[in-house]
């Protein structure tokens, strides 16, 4: 390479030799390639569009024959869109000018998205798109019909073996290369359009969901509420009972006299002044104010950057006239007729966590699934809504996109709704550590989740997973008082681990810069690389290296030693601590008589740690933790403030002492495509679920089961 570099450079430099015409050929060579690259491009993007173009005609000449319900699109504001779709739905033209080709959109050039199909349309061409996204609720059909869609968007995770006709099985889907393709909004099959007619005469367009049918809340077993007739019913109902007590009341009270009511005079003229026209007067006056108010909060509403935008806006040509309702906001579902052998998945998102991946991820949950069975979790709804949504339905899954905190949150709800059979869990991991996630064997991260074959395979995975049990620990937090005060006890939830000392030291920093500026921790590469920022700072600060001396250990009623260089205590319930840390570790041999951990054996951990710098080593795996006790009652006693962490969530704790002791277990989904008994594993779990379901077992019977094989099985 040295020598023809030197040769070139000779060629160049030399005056009577061929150098500067060679150099210009080359200089014209480079933009003859770049141009023909360009020229390429184009005609590629071109030939895409005209596909489209041909697969929307095709549709519009089927549309009325189709006879499939369909509703509007619920579109959501956004300044930046992926790479798909990159066609307005509506005039069928590019998203993204020739200036911006390349680069993510400006706030010059806003866009709308649909939050339940995901096509994209000019901000000025939304309002005349068709009445053509899915429609959620059906109840009162008697099949799910397929609902053929242009291909805007690729939601095909393994392009490979999913790019074939449904109805020919010859490969479809290359826009330069094949006829033009449909694809089913419900079971996500792809069908040539020549390929329809014949298929719809064979099989009526009946569709079965696809491969995740037993995961979709079928829409044929949902129904929309209507507000507006049950208000009016009430109301309704109200006005008899008020009209009938008026009038018999006056009747009994004023027998004496005339029936017809007393007479007065008002301008001249004779007024009728009856109780029960008075009263009837009262209510229709009401029902007249109450409808008017009701008109005029009629006007659709619009996401615009987190806020909501009404009707009226007409900033940039938003107007009332054809707008959409995002689900959730005022459409209102109940379920019914729900087949026995029902497994519908319930899909809880927090937004907020880690790094943020919340809105996108809804949308493409909502491709895939029904949108009604996918709620999103916030400061102003929490689990509860989706909970109560599924409370009819005998048995059905849980998916948590979010981090530890998040399904937390959502084992709590599920206790409190006590019910017979607590639907089992399964976790998407959005947060930084996700280590429940690494346990059950569902991830890292979110990029691992694309990287083993995206959504369609992890809810794939979810309908085969096995069900295990995970113990859940109460922590007591009392703090000393003064012998007047009574002792206030403060009581929490564990299920993954507990630190008090340096460890939770950099947890509470790292939270408390999360508060104050969330917009910094956007991915968790970042989230990380802060986290041992933190972790660097305790290292020369060394704020928790008396804790020998300020800290006693007490497990089961025994005292515990201690060492005398530990600034850290981590109680630990699972194989994992500050995203995927093995602390415990089964699989070393160690000189000591403790017995294997597992996350149900309704027993605890102690280790410690020597400062942030062992806390680093063990993270790079170049050190080991010290292990000290294990035991089912733990208490640590503190005579000064400390850190403390649970499950990731910090606070400071002031003098006292906090006790853990074993709450009870809960239902959690573990993936069986990663376990060599995975697969026996859930078989056995669906065939309990079904003899539940047939009455062989009852609720009892079946969690006493689950809870023996996930034993034997660990």
């Amino acid at each position: 390479m040295i020598d023809l570099s030197n040769s070139l450079l000779r060629l160049l430099t030399t005056p009577d030799a061929y150098g500067p015409s060679v150099f210009g050929w080359l200089i014209t060579g480079s933009f003859g390639i770049l141009a023909i690259v360009y020229a390429f491009l184009k005609w590629q993007r071109r030939t895409s569009l005209n596909w489209i173009k041909a697969a929307a005609k095709a549709k519009k000449k089927v549309w009325k024959r189709l006879n499939v319900p369909l509703s509007h699109h619920s579109w959501t504001e956004e300044f930046a869109y992926d790479v798909q779709p990159c066609t307005c739905s509506v005039c069928l033209t590019s998203l993204v000018s020739p200036q911006t080709l390349g680069a993510k959109a400006t706030p010059q050039n806003p866009v709308h998205r649909c939050s339940v199909c995901g096509v994209a349309a000019h901000f000025h061409c939304s309002k005349f798109a068709a009445k053509d996204c899915k429609c959620v609720a059906q109840a009162g059909f008697g099949h799910v019909q397929h609902q053929w869609s242009e291909r805007w968007i690729d939601m095909d995770d393994n392009h490979e073996m999913s790019a074939f006709c449904f109805y020919c099985d010859e490969p479809c889907g290359v826009p330069l290369l094949d006829a033009p393709t449909w694809h089913c909004l419900w079971c996500q099959r792809l069908i040539h359009v020549k390929c329809h007619a014949k298929m719809s005469e064979e099989s009526g367009d009946v569709c079965d969901l696809g491969a995740l049918r037993r995961l979709i809340l079928s829409p044929i077993c949902v129904k929309e509420v209507d507000e507006e007739i049950t208000r009016s019913r009430m109301l309704s109902s109200i006005t008899g009972d008020i009209i009938a007590s008026s009038v018999c009341g006056e009747i009994r009270r004023r027998r004496h006299r005339n029936k017809h009511g007393s007479v007065r005079s008002v301008n001249g003229k004779l007024q009728n002044t009856s109780p029960a026209n008075t009263a009837l007067q009262y209510v229709l006056n009401g029902l007249a104010s109450l409808k008017q108010s009701s008109n005029q909060n009629k006007d659709p509403i619009l996401k615009r950057g987190g806020r909501v935008l009404s009707g009226k806006d007409t900033q940039n040509g938003w107007q009332k006239k054809g707008r959409s309702v995002p689900y959730g906001q005022v459409k209102k579902y109940t379920l019914v007729d729900l087949p026995q052998d029902a497994r519908p998945l319930l899909v809880f998102i927090n937004t907020k966590s880690g790094a943020q991946y919340g809105p996108s991820l809804r949308r493409r949950l909502n491709m895939l699934l029904n949108p009604v069975q996918v709620f999103e979790l916030s400061s102003s709804q929490g689990p509860e809504a989706g909970l109560n949504f599924f409370s009819n339905v005998q048995y059905f899954r849980v998916l948590v996109c979010g981090g530890d905190g998040t399904v937390a949150w959502v084992l709590d709800a599920i206790e409190r709704h006590n019910f017979e059979s607590p639907p089992p869990v399964a976790v998407l991991p959005l947060g930084t550590g996700n280590d429940l996630s690494r346990v059950l064997q569902w991830g890292r991260g979110f990029s691992t989740v694309n990287g083993q074959g995206g959504l369609s395979t992890l809810l794939a995975d979810i309908n085969i997973a096995a069900v295990t049990m995970l113990d859940r620990w109460e922590v007591n937090i009392q703090e000393e008082r003064s012998d007047s005060d009574r002792c206030k006890v403060q009581s929490k939830f564990m299920m993954n681990y507990l630190g008090i000392g340096c460890d939770a030291k950099v947890a509470y920093e790292f939270h408390t810069m999360r508060e104050e500026k969330p917009e910094k921790f956007y991915s968790q590469f970042v989230n990380k690389l802060r986290y041992a920022k933190e972790g660097a700072k305790d290292i020369m600060d060394r704020t928790c290296a008396d804790l020998p001396w300020q800290v006693w250990l007490e497990v089961d009623g025994r005292d515990i030693q201690i060492p005398k260089d530990a600034e850290g205590l981590i109680v630990l319930n699972i194989g994992s601590y500050m995203g995927g840390v093995d602390l415990w570790q089964n699989d070393y041999e160690h000189d000591d008589d403790f017995n294997l951990q597992c996350m149900h054996d309704k027993m605890l951990e102690v280790v410690c740690i020597s400062g942030a710098w062992h806390l680093g080593k063990l993270q790079v795996g170049l050190s080991q933790a010290r292990r000290v006790a294990q035991g089912k009652v733990i208490r640590i006693h503190a005579s000064s403030a400390f850190p403390v962490q649970i499950d990731g969530e910090p606070f400071i704790q002031q003098p006292g002492c906090l006790e853990i002791t074993h709450h009870g277990q809960v239902f959690m989904l573990r993936r069986a495509s990663e376990e060599p008994r995975g697969h026996p594993a859930a078989i056995m779990t669906e065939v309990l679920v079904d003899a539940e379901c047939r009455g062989v077992i009852n609720a009892a019977q079946k969690k006493l089961l689950l809870q023996q094989m996930a034993l034997q099985l660990s």
